[in-house]
């Protein structure tokens, strides 16, 4: 993990981030500087960013916004004070309002530095936060500073290595974020807007997310809106009573980039999950990413000992085979 310490100091009123990656100091200043790379890295898992204004220039300003599952947002801008390319720039980071306005109730604008320093295998960053008093910088913390500035800074190795380079051949891998969220991705070989078409349409649906061999979806109702409800059910060929399926609700719909769904089972009391799904394209390739939230630690490990992964892997291979005929006939 590229975060390696995260301090604060209530008597200097800061808090510092060090951070090592494997990049020269002008591939992580570039994806600090390009609104583009930002928002693949700057919000923390299941707060995706969206840069609505950037202004890279001395006074200059930068809007952004990140939002949850649940639809709640949270919104942020920064006045850049000073740049020395590639090594340095300082901001003022503010949190705002829909307009831009200071937010009422949250704690005042914070002075922040990115520092950029070279070193024998790559680039080493430090960033250090200066609060207006101790009130400030324990809000900040209370709000999940520490744990969402270290996973989102934890999201950049894959951006600077490229997605082939960075999951390419390494199949469907589960990375457990926390007692109740987890994170799965896996590169399919195929345009963003097909694998989007390939999760919401029906016709594609039904041929690839099946789970191990043998089994068909026999109920595929899809809910392409935020409050509509979906249905998936599945049998097992030739084994009579082996049915189940999922249904739930679409929470977020941001195609072909976003969507977040609930996830139940069928005719269970068991618990609602609720799944973000998010997809990055390059090089002809989409990262799949799907963050997975579950009411506790127990119902995570209850359901990952299913052989979830192992399933979901079949059925991603068999999307990319799906994909490549779909590309093919057009």
């Amino acid at each position: 993990m590229p975060v390696t310490d995260v301090t604060t100091d209530p008597e200097e009123l800061t808090m510092t981030l060090s951070a090592e990656f494997a990049a020269p100091v002008e591939r992580v200043w570039q994806a600090f500087t390009d609104p583009r790379e930002l928002e693949r890295f700057w919000g923390p898992p299941g707060w995706p960013a969206t840069f609505t204004e950037f202004d890279l220039t001395v006074g200059g300003r930068v809007r952004y916004e990140m939002v949850s599952q649940h639809g709640e947002h949270a919104r942020g801008a920064w006045e850049f004070l000073s740049i020395e390319q590639p090594t340095r720039f300082e901001v003022i980071d503010s949190f705002v309002d829909e307009d831009g306005a200071p937010s009422e109730g949250m704690p005042p604008g914070m002075r922040v530095t990115y520092d950029f320093e070279p070193t024998a295998d790559g680039c080493r960053l430090r960033s250090v936060t200066y609060f207006t008093s101790v009130e400030a910088l324990e809000e900040v913390i209370a709000m999940g500073a520490i744990e969402g500035s270290t996973m989102a800074m934890n999201q950049l190795d894959r951006v600077l290595a490229g997605l082939r380079a960075y999951a390419q051949g390494k199949g469907t891998q589960v990375e457990m974020l926390d007692d109740a969220h987890v994170r799965i991705t896996r590169l399919i070989e195929g345009p963003r807007e097909l694998v989007w078409r390939a999760h919401h349409e029906p016709d594609l649906l039904r041929r690839w997310m099946l789970g191990p061999d043998g089994w068909s979806m026999t109920t595929c109702e899809v809910a392409p809106e935020v409050g509509q409800t979906y249905r998936y059910e599945w049998v097992q060929n030739g084994v009579e009573g082996s049915g189940f399926g999922f249904e739930g609700e679409t929470l977020l719909v941001d195609p072909p980039r976003r969507a977040a769904t609930t996830e139940r089972m069928i005719g269970t009391d068991g618990p609602t999950v609720i799944n973000d799904l998010t997809l990055e394209e390059e090089d002809g390739a989409t990262l799949l990413t799907l963050v997975m939230e579950y009411p506790d630690a127990e119902t995570r490990d209850m359901i990952l000992a299913t052989g979830m992964a192992e399933g979901m892997e079949t059925s991603y291979a068999r999307l990319e085979s799906v994909l490549a005929g779909e590309t093919a006939v057009h």
